[in-house]
């Protein structure tokens, strides 16, 4: 029966990387079918249609939120110009020289990737951003991973991301926030590493005039009506931050506390209303498509964990999982290719049961399976082309993400290696 659960995973692989299905569909469909494999009867106690649907679909559900308010917030560090004050700043504070520019996308790019990520952290700092490194000399494909590498380095602080480690492996927000706090120094190291080292080795070229950086008539309109948001504003992606790693709030009310900030230090009182729904109603569009992934997650991982499935997984991921610390880095290091392509690593698609196998199966401690899972992740948001902010921080950019792909893939792979090497130094 092992085998036969592991040949669906292998279909529902095939079916993902071929696009016949939606991500979220495909992982439904191979819950249900992992459930009746693993003989699991229609309703009742460990059931089809009563643990994996109706228990699987809100298992996440404090991960959903957490991403509905993130989105919020970016809508409101968009429509007050919050994101793009910080771009602009940096940019002028740059001048013309095109390494220092790069960096300071790369920090607020590292900000915007603490509230929201995807392709609205990399619209976020990438719009003005990316003209402004082409226009000053940074080549195409540098700029593009620029941004991509920059949201990497927020991702280690990005609060959804806790919630959802969090709840998917059953761990303390604490325990995921340690080691997140451990990834986030070679995410930094490697960021800067691949602006130093492709931005000198590329040289400079200047293919965008600086024109570019100015944008339309409609953009220096909205731009000269908005103006830039004030200072104190400009604190916006730092409060939910503070409050949930300095003072340890919960995730929800810290992101709650991050949008009332940006609403109070940049809207007039009788436009609060308008402003509020206008963005809430913006994020909820945003948020939509991870939430519904989210639910098949939750969905996926109710299924590998009935009692049929595990004994039957058990023996099988026992035999090639590899328990001495060095193999763990070795093995999982090589592997780390298979997260690129929505394949069978990575944790927001099928990566999720799979590491659901492995703490269900108690093959590795729930905290071990947390140290290879952001790892992981932090190879999939950057050189992965079939992620949204990969496609189009590459599309805006000029290049093809399989471009920025082959650039970006040596340093987020040392960045996994790194998070890999942490992980079997304290929990194997």
């Amino acid at each position: 029966m092992g085998v036969v659960i592991l040949l669906l995973m292998a279909a529902g692989v095939a079916a993902m990387l071929t696009r016949r299905l939606p991500t979220a569909f495909a992982l439904v469909l191979l819950a249900v079918a992992i459930a009746f494999a693993a003989g699991a009867p229609l309703t009742g106690k460990n059931s089809v249609l009563d643990t994996v649907l109706q228990e699987g679909a809100p298992a996440l559900a404090a991960t959903m939120i957490a991403i509905l308010l993130g989105s919020w917030l970016g809508k409101l560090l968009e429509e007050t110009g919050i994101a793009a004050t910080l771009v602009r700043k940096i940019v002028e504070f740059g001048g013309d020289r095109p390494v220092f520019v790069a960096l300071g996308v790369l920090a607020v790019s590292a900000l915007v990737g603490t509230v929201t990520g995807s392709a609205p952290a990399a619209m976020l700092a990438g719009l003005i951003g990316i003209p402004a490194m082409i226009a000053v000399g940074i080549p195409k494909v540098t700029a593009a991973g620029t941004i991509l590498m920059g949201i990497a380095v927020g991702v280690p602080f990005e609060l959804p991301v806790w919630q959802f480690f969090s709840t998917a492996l059953e761990l303390p927000v604490d325990t995921v926030r340690g080691f997140m706090v451990k990834l986030f120094p070679f995410a930094l190291v490697a960021a800067v590493a691949y602006v130093l080292v492709e931005s000198r080795r590329r040289g400079v070229e200047h293919t965008w005039s600086l024109k570019s950086l100015e944008g339309g008539p409609a953009a220096r309109g909205r731009r000269q009506s908005l103006g830039d948001a004030p200072w104190y504003a400009l604190l916006t992606p730092v409060v939910p931050l503070v409050l949930a790693l300095g003072f340890e709030l919960a995730i929800i009310p810290s992101l709650l506390a991050g949008v009332l900030y940006a609403l109070v230090t940049t809207t007039r009182p009788r436009e609060m209303n308008r402003r509020l729904l206008r963005t809430l109603y913006g994020g909820f569009e945003v948020a939509a498509p991870p939430i519904t992934l989210f639910v098949a997650i939750g969905i996926l991982l109710a299924a590998v964990k009935l009692p049929g499935a595990v004994d039957a997984l058990e023996p099988l991921v026992k035999a090639v999982s590899p328990q001495n610390a060095v193999l763990f880095v070795l093995v999982f290091t090589v592997l780390v290719p298979l997260c690129l392509y929505r394949g069978p690593l990575n944790v927001f698609g099928l990566g999720a049961g799979i590491a659901g196998v492995l703490i269900a199966t108690g093959i590795y401690p729930a905290t071990a399976v947390l140290g290879m899972a952001t790892s992981y992740n932090q190879v999939f948001g950057v050189a992965d082309p079939t992620s949204t902010q990969t496609v189009w921080a590459a599309q805006y950019s000029g290049v093809s993400p399989q471009q920025v792909m082959v650039r970006t893939l040596p340093y987020v792979w040392a960045v996994a290696l790194g998070g890999l090497c942490v992980t079997a130094a304290t929990q194997l």
